[in-house]
C-alpha cells in the first residue's frame, strides 16, 4: 500500500511540473509566461531571449503573435495582434538608457521613413521616462482594430501610439534585417 501511494504521489508531482513548464518558460532566471492576454485574445510565446551590453544582461524579451511563425517580415507585416513582453534584469538600466537605445533600434528599422516617424517616436519615449527599476515589465502589444501600439508598465496602461507604420517600426527593431541583436532576433523567432 505505502508503495503504491508512492508512486500515486510521484506520478501526480510529475503531472504537476510538466503543468507548470506548459505554463512558463525560464529565459535567464526569469519567468516568462507561454500566453498572454491581450484584447480578449490568448497570445502564444513565439520565442525568448536575453539581450546583453557589454557582458551584462540587460532584460529578457518575449514575442507573442497570434499565429506563431519564424518568417520576421511576415511577423513585421502583419496586421494582427501581437506583443513584446520586456523584463528588465539590470539596475544598470535606466530610463534615459533605455530611450536612447530605442532611438538607436528606430533608425535602424526604419531608414528613410525616420523623418515621418519622428513625433510618434517621441512620445513613445515619454511613456518609458518614468524610473526604471530591475525587474519592471514593459508590454508592447498592437492591436489592429485601432492601428495602435498600447505601452504597459508593470500593467498599467501607460499610453497608445497610433499607426501601423509605427508598428513595424517598433518590431522591426528587434526583427528587420538590421536587428539591435542577431542573437536576440533568432530567440525571438525561435529559432
Amino acid at each position: 500500500m505505502k508503495k503504491s501511494l508512492l508512486l500515486l504521489t510521484f506520478l501526480f508531482s510529475i503531472q504537476f511540473s510538466t503543468v507548470s513548464a506548459q505554463t512558463q518558460l525560464d529565459v535567464n532566471g526569469v519567468t516568462v509566461p507561454r500566453k498572454i492576454e491581450f484584447q480578449g485574445k490568448t497570445l502564444q510565446l513565439n520565442g525568448a531571449g536575453g539581450r546583453s551590453k557589454m557582458w551584462l544582461e540587460v532584460y529578457v524579451q518575449a514575442l507573442y503573435l497570434s499565429q506563431l511563425s519564424q518568417d520576421p517580415q511576415f511577423i513585421i507585416d502583419s496586421d494582427t495582434e501581437m506583443a513584446i513582453r520586456i523584463e528588465i534584469t539590470s539596475s544598470m538600466v535606466s530610463s534615459s538608457k533605455l530611450t536612447k537605445a530605442m532611438n538607436a533600434g528606430f533608425e535602424k528599422s526604419t531608414g528613410s521613413n525616420l523623418t515621418q516617424l519622428r513625433p510618434r517616436i517621441e512620445e513613445f519615449k515619454t511613456f518609458l521616462s518614468d524610473m526604471i527599476t530591475e525587474k519592471d515589465v514593459f508590454v508592447l502589444a498592437y492591436n489592429p482594430l485601432d492601428q495602435t501600439v498600447n505601452v504597459y508598465k508593470n500593467e498599467v496602461l501607460k499610453g497608445k501610439i497610433p499607426g501601423f507604420d509605427f508598428k513595424k517600426a517598433l518590431f522591426g527593431i528587434w526583427l528587420s534585417d538590421k536587428p539591435v541583436d542577431e542573437t536576440l532576433k533568432k530567440h525571438l523567432l525561435g529559432i
